[in-house]
């Protein structure tokens, strides 16, 4: 939501939206809607914005934004998104950019309005690629617009282009002001630090009854219990309803054999393979194994790696090269080698080793397995029938209970859950099918109310009923009274933490060394060399290095590290800024985001003095009417 209104805040923005509010108009609404409606929505000195331009412009919106979420919005979604009040200032802005052209006295030429018509893609004859101009009144025709009102809004379209162009084109950002972002990017440092962690400091003793109940009232607002409901909820899926006994060992042994392959499976055997020139140069190769030298050895002599002779892992069916695969799996011994083998692309020898024989699971092995799945396939057949059966024995009168027990189905019960999940001790509820969908529409519903099914992907359903509501209150200390007492030693220690951050700091100012502090509890003074503004890591956070940074050279601050847990002091004990080389330090995007911003500032500040000038007035009442219609 903040991204949408931030996003809807720069005049770039804005300007889109005015010129996609005219240039769409030969696609938008149909002009007689409001045919009779001659009052103003948005209005800026002498120029008025129409319902019929408002609802376009708002449906332009609305789709722009549905589509970059993948759903259409709501009028409700769009109103808390910000997006209406959004068009109004959108609209605003046209108004204002238009009557500045009056202000102005600028036109437009015949000429160069007849050469922007003549540009717009959806006016070009299909086949030559040329404007055609019964195209254009074809299109005009089929959106229920006239000439001169297209020729008009066009018009006014390409003039508050020109003053768009006028005040923003060649705004560039000073080279000044890239210098130091040049510089800021590329500043580096040199940073000593020790970190500070809990072991160094002493025990902290238990509060007294008077502390922990001055310490829980104050804090009264983080114990307090949320609303929670007792939910009863069942779930029905194939595996809810199996029944393991209806199948037969006859349709057991059946599937067996008609899957028999599945069951088995082949050897399978790892292969290297030497290639030679020729069946003399195998052959000769060939006697130097039977004389005894390894395979491994052999493949050093002829110049090969490891990784030149290993082809992989295969069974016969799969190996690459076909003709060679008999005389691979041939090979009776891990390790052994066959005699020289011609295949497609040579001579060889082969060695096979991590031999896996070929194993074939029995019928009594996979009996359980295939009990299972059958089970599972007759259950799925007759889970809608379950499912209607239940739904009428609800409709009948029937209890959530009765109809899930006439069913054979179980009924569980959540006794406490709060919308996030959580049980009466913060512990995730879990287990819970469709969770998210299903507590949030307990939380909708009420005690003992029939609720639709929910489905559980393509072949689910689960139904909850709301047994009881227990509404937010506060709780006791006595009920919360260790979490009460954990975290306000939590606090404590914080607090210890930093004043001993904070005292170490302060011995540091006054001339004692890092090292020295190290030295004296037990620590070693660690170093951050060269480190950039993007440099963090497992100890230094983005805020960890935004504090090394937030000094000159001699700089010493506390900050906590990355876990959040322990306090880091250090020490900039070096700075280094680099003679910035504009073309290579600062980014194109990041010169062209400035001089935009710059540009936008400028635009902004135009169209501000333009309204406050002439007044904006918008009609909001009348905008709703044209949303009614919508």
């Amino acid at each position: 939501m903040d991204f949408l209104r931030r996003a809807a805040k720069t005049w770039v923005a804005k300007l889109l939206l005015i010129l996609l509010v005219a240039s769409f108009g030969v696609w938008g609404i149909s002009g007689s809607l409001f045919a009779t409606q001659s009052s103003t929505v948005v209005s800026v000195g002498d120029e008025t914005i129409g319902p019929n331009e408002f609802l376009l412009a708002y449906n332009q919106t609305i789709g722009s934004v549905s589509q970059r979420i993948g759903r259409r919005l709501t009028t409700e979604e769009a109103r808390a998104f910000g997006l209406e009040e959004q068009v109004f200032s959108n609209l605003a802005t046209s108004a204002a950019l238009s009557q500045q052209a009056v202000d102005l006295n600028l036109g437009l030429s015949e000429k160069r309005q007849a050469d922007i018509i003549a540009e717009e893609q959806i006016f070009h004859d299909r086949v030559t690629g040329q404007f055609d101009e019964a195209t254009f009144r074809l299109v005009l025709r089929q959106v229920g617009m006239t000439e001169s009102q297209y020729l008009e809004n066009n018009a006014k379209t390409a003039i508050r282009q020109q003053i768009a162009d006028a005040v923003s084109d060649g705004v560039q950002a000073p080279q000044t002001l890239l210098k130091a972002l040049a510089e800021y990017r590329t500043e580096k440092r040199d940073v000593d630090y020790i970190v500070v962690k809990r072991d160094l400091l002493e025990a902290i003793e238990a509060p007294s009854e008077t502390v922990l109940s001055s310490y829980f009232e104050e804090n009264k607002a983080n114990y307090a219990a949320p609303e929670f409901r007792k939910v009863s909820y069942v779930r029905l899926q194939a595996e809810d309803i199996i029944d393991l006994d209806a199948v037969s060992e006859e349709s057991i042994a059946q599937e067996y054999e008609a899957r028999a392959s599945t069951y088995s499976t082949p050897e399978q055997r790892t292969i290297d393979q030497l290639r030679f020139a020729d069946k003399a140069a195998a052959e000769a190769a060939l006697g130097k194994l039977e004389a005894g030298m390894s395979f491994d050895d052999l493949a050093t002599e002829e110049g090969k790696t490891a990784n030149d002779i290993a082809i992989g892992t295969f069974t016969k069916d799969t190996m690459p090269d076909p003709s060679l695969a008999e005389a691979a799996f041939a090979i009776t011994e891990d390790g052994g080698t066959s005699g020289v083998v011609e295949g497609t692309f040579g001579n060889f020898i082969l060695r096979a080793k991590n031999i896996v024989p070929a194993s074939i699971r029995t019928l009594a092995d996979v009996q359980d397995e295939i009990r299972q799945n059958l089970a599972l396939i007759a259950a799925a057949d007759t889970l809608l029938d379950v499912h209607d059966a239940y739904e009428d024995d609800r409709a009948g009168g029937m209890t959530l209970k009765e109809a899930a027990d006439k069913q054979g189905l179980p009924v569980t019960t959540i006794d406490m859950i709060d919308a996030n999940g959580l049980d009466n001790d913060g512990n995730a509820v879990e287990g819970i099918p469709q969770s998210g969908q299903l507590i949030a529409q307990a939380f909708e519903s009420d005690i003992g109310l029939e609720t639709l099914p929910i489905n559980i992907g393509n072949n689910g359903f689960v139904w909850f009923e709301v047994q009881d509501i227990f509404p937010a209150r506060d709780r006791t200390l006595e009920e919360v009274r260790t979490k009460v007492i954990a975290d306000w030693t939590e606090g404590q220690t914080a607090t210890a933490l930093v004043d001993k951050a904070t005292e170490l700091k302060s011995r540091l100012d006054g001339g004692e060394t890092l090292q020295a502090l190290a030295d004296e509890l037990g620590l070693t003074v660690d170093k951050k060399i060269e480190l950039t503004r993007t440099g963090a890591d497992a100890v230094f956070s983005t805020a960890t290095i935004s504090t090394a940074f937030g000094g000159p050279e001699g700089l010493t601050a506390i900050a906590k590290d990355a876990t959040g847990e322990n306090e880091v002091l250090m020490k900039v004990v070096a700075v280094t800024t680099p003679e910035a080389n504009l073309e290579e330090d600062v980014a194109v995007q990041v010169a062209q985001s400035v001089s935009a911003s710059n540009a936008d500032e400028i635009m902004s500040q135009m169209i501000a003095k333009i309204q406050n000038q002439y007044g904006v007035v918008v009609n909001r009442g009348l905008a709703q009417q044209a949303l009614a219609h919508n």
